[in-house]
């Protein structure tokens, strides 16, 4: 039977390294995503990147999809948890890059923490403290901070792009991923200790949910695509890198370094996305971005601790 990990453990260089792969892929994928927003719809571009990892998957954890597999009986509970992820998620995150930068999109979703305090307190009915109650209003003022461009007179006047709705709707859809992974039951426990196969769990079944969605995409809007070699490149990177890489990467560093050290590393996103974004998009990280930065990780860092 495996152990969980304790909370924290010894931070090595292995465990730094493992743990600083995910956001440097996550920052990438916000990247590529922005540079192919022209190339292809983002609800298909999010279909495509689940239908290569699932084959790229296959053959570590096609196990999981036998008859009889433990995955089976808890279809349901895997079909809600690639709904909010694989199906929800991702598609929410391409649709916020059409329209809004890169550095305003990872810095928005690094408020996820606080969605999960506030979706526990009103669906689940876990209490918060004094102490997440400032943290929360610390990380709620960087993205009012980031939606507003930094500029008092939007910031009062607050409207919205839809990119900016659209990543807002991601973190929330994220938090609730979270909050039923915090759940378990106990027969998913076979499936939780192989990162493959439970990956794969949930893309199989999130495949259906954003072949759904990409379908409506086609029906209801001009959907596009135009193929291209940069377009199969992009493909390629964030089926293999965010998608697989990262969750496995991720996976190990957290069995290495506990849970609570670990969630620190994910602020790196926004600071990986500001560079990446310079180098690639030409999108200059301002001053607001830095100020945001800081509130959103100051808030985090405040609720965490007890």
């Amino acid at each position: 039977m495996l152990q969980s990990p304790p909370m924290t453990q010894r931070l090595t260089p292995t465990a730094i390294t493992l743990l600083v792969i995910p956001p440097l892929m996550w920052s990438g994928n916000a990247v590529v995503g922005r540079l192919v927003a022209p190339l292809i719809s983002p609800i298909t571009l999010n279909l495509l990147r689940w239908a290569i990892a699932f084959v790229l998957l296959l053959p570590l954890a096609g196990a999981v999809l036998r008859p009889g597999s433990v995955l089976w009986p808890q279809w349901r509970r895997f079909a809600l948890l690639s709904l909010f992820s694989i199906g929800g998620y991702n598609a929410l995150l391409y649709l916020a890059l059409a329209t809004s930068s890169a550095i305003n999109v990872t810095l928005v979703g690094a408020s996820t923490p606080i969605w999960m305090l506030l979706i526990g307190r009103l669906c689940f009915r876990v209490r918060i403290t004094r102490r997440q109650w400032l943290g929360a209003l610390l990380s709620l003022s960087g993205v009012v901070l980031v939606l507003g461009r930094g500029d008092w007179q939007l910031i009062r006047h607050l409207r919205l792009v839809p990119g900016d709705l659209y990543v807002l709707l991601a973190s929330i859809a994220w938090a609730f991923y979270s909050w039923l992974l915090a759940r378990p039951t106990p027969e998913s426990a076979p499936l939780r200790a192989d990162w493959a196969q439970f990956l794969l769990a949930q893309v199989v079944l999130g495949l259906g949910w954003s072949a759904l969605f990409s379908a409506g995409e086609w029906v209801l809007t001009p959907a596009h695509i135009a193929w291209s070699w940069p377009l199969a490149a992009a493909l390629a990177f964030i089926a293999v890198g965010p998608a697989v890489i990262a969750y496995a990467s991720w996976g190990a560093g957290v069995a290495r370094a506990g849970p609570a050290v670990a969630g620190f590393f994910i602020n790196l996103t926004p600071l990986f996305t500001a560079l990446l974004s310079s180098a690639f998009l030409g999108e200059t990280p301002h001053l607001y971005h830095a100020a945001a930065f800081v509130l959103i990780v100051s808030g985090i860092v405040l609720s965490s601790r007890q």
